[in-house]
């Protein structure tokens, strides 16, 4: 942000100098980290999901659904004015200020990928897309956010460090659950291209469907 400072004056009037206000500039970043942070911490949670499947696939579903279609109810009931608490607070620490006065498509979306990705894959594949939806494009933000600096044009917008640290977590956590370097190489790569894209929250959909389809025809 910027102030301005009388440099004094002459007939014509007062000279003023643009200054760079750097405090503001670092509370600034402080809060889109501390939004990030929220944010991809609500990603992570996502990674519960092949946990509960493990105990019961059926249930799992059931919630994946309730929980998205519970918090879209509160988002409406949220722009329409109604404060429901715990929910709305969340939602305004997670809000980008592209989402101010709209609706925050981030759980709906990431709720439905990982429903998705039960529905359509195999244990197997669902289970490596729904890691790479939680920690590949998690991951990625944080170190996009916190470390990012190489920033192609061909990237729009984002690091080359994000990237990075994308195809790695997807890599382990794959491999962790496939045992095959092969898979795991598939998958991460997968994930780190869709994630590159300029998808917005809509990425949370098309990561696990592609990483699922990719693992379900190389498995």
């Amino acid at each position: 942000m910027f102030f301005f400072r009388n440099l004094g004056s002459n007939r014509s009037g007062s000279f003023y100098f643009p200054v760079f206000s750097t405090v503001n500039l670092s509370e600034a970043i402080n809060n889109e980290l501390k939004t990030e942070i929220v944010r991809k911490s609500i990603h992570f949670l996502i990674a519960l999901v092949p946990f509960m499947v493990a105990i019961n696939k059926t249930a799992t579903v059931v919630v994946l659904m309730i929980g998205t279609l519970g918090y879209t109810l509160m988002e409406y009931l949220r722009l329409s004015g109604v404060k429901v608490p715990v929910v709305s607070s969340i939602t305004a620490m997670a809000s980008r200020p592209r989402d101010f006065g709209h609706f925050v498509m981030g759980p709906v979306t990431l709720g439905l990928g990982a429903l998705f990705a039960l529905l359509i894959y195999p244990s197997t594949a669902a289970i490596i897309a729904i890691y790479a939806l939680a920690f590949g494009d998690g991951i990625a933000s944080l170190a996009g956010k916190f470390f990012g600096r190489w920033r192609p044009a061909f990237l729009f917008g984002k690091s080359i460090e994000g990237c990075a640290a994308c195809f790695t977590v997807v890599f382990i956590s794959a491999y962790m659950v496939s045992g095959s370097v092969y898979i795991a190489s598939a998958a991460a790569f997968t994930a780190m291209v869709v994630e590159s894209l300029p998808l917005g929250d809509y990425d949370n959909l098309l990561i696990p469907v592609t990483v699922g389809l990719v693992v379900h025809y190389v498995y």
